[in-house]
């Protein structure tokens, strides 16, 4: 789908498809821009504002709740990440800015099996070692589950930011592998550091 206007949210964050976005509305602005999207049930542009500008590539945001709603105006939304785009130019002709933007998928290959279960037995690991608690998390190992394990990276946005322009679901679970493979030896020395020798009588 090409040259689509639609409202953008810049933020400090980097929105995969499928991941959950909370968010406090209480600028005016975006009070119009989430009134709009609720009114006509539209989707937001998520785009990650940097200190240089604007990244080029986003995730839309579909509304699937109002949490809450303040006497003033502000509200708490519950998200998801949807669909990628691209920006093709800025409009500020509104309150809120506004992109014409193209959308679109993966067009590369798709990981295998193999890629999948060696990288998301890597991601639990590190999340582990790292002390992350996450919700649980349900994998299915069927399908694509790169955008899955990303979003829950503590990862720099700089790293997330690149995942997310990728268009093959195999380089983007490669491109985790490695990043996993890099921290884990840290990881894995700082948890024998920690490890009390011979716990429950066991020799370790």
């Amino acid at each position: 789908m090409h040259g689509m206007k639609i409202p953008l949210f810049p933020l400090d964050v980097v929105l995969f498809p499928g991941a959950s976005l909370p968010l406090h509305i209480f600028e005016e602005r975006y009070k119009e821009m989430i009134g709009l999207c609720l009114a006509d049930e539209s989707s937001f542009g998520v785009v990650r504002a940097q200190q240089d500008g604007l990244a080029v590539v986003g995730c839309t945001a579909r509304i699937l709740r109002v949490l809450h709603e303040y006497e003033d105006g502000r509200l708490d939304i519950f998200c998801r990440g949807d669909t990628r785009f691209e920006i093709e130019s800025l409009e500020q002709s509104r309150s809120f800015l506004e992109a014409e933007v193209n959308f679109f998928e993966d067009d590369g290959a798709m990981a295998s099996r193999q890629q999948r279960e060696e990288c998301a037995a890597l991601h639990f690991e590190t999340l582990e070692l790292a002390g992350i608690e996450v919700a649980t998390m349900h994998v299915s190992l069927d399908g694509p589950i790169s955008f899955d394990l990303a979003s829950v990276l503590p990862t720099d946005l700089g790293f997330k930011q690149q995942l997310l322009a990728i268009r093959s679901d195999a380089e983007r679970t490669e491109r985790l592998r490695e990043f996993y493979e890099t921290v884990l030896p840290q990881l894995r020395k700082k948890a024998q550091k920690m490890r009390p020798a011979g716990r429950n009588g066991n020799v370790m």
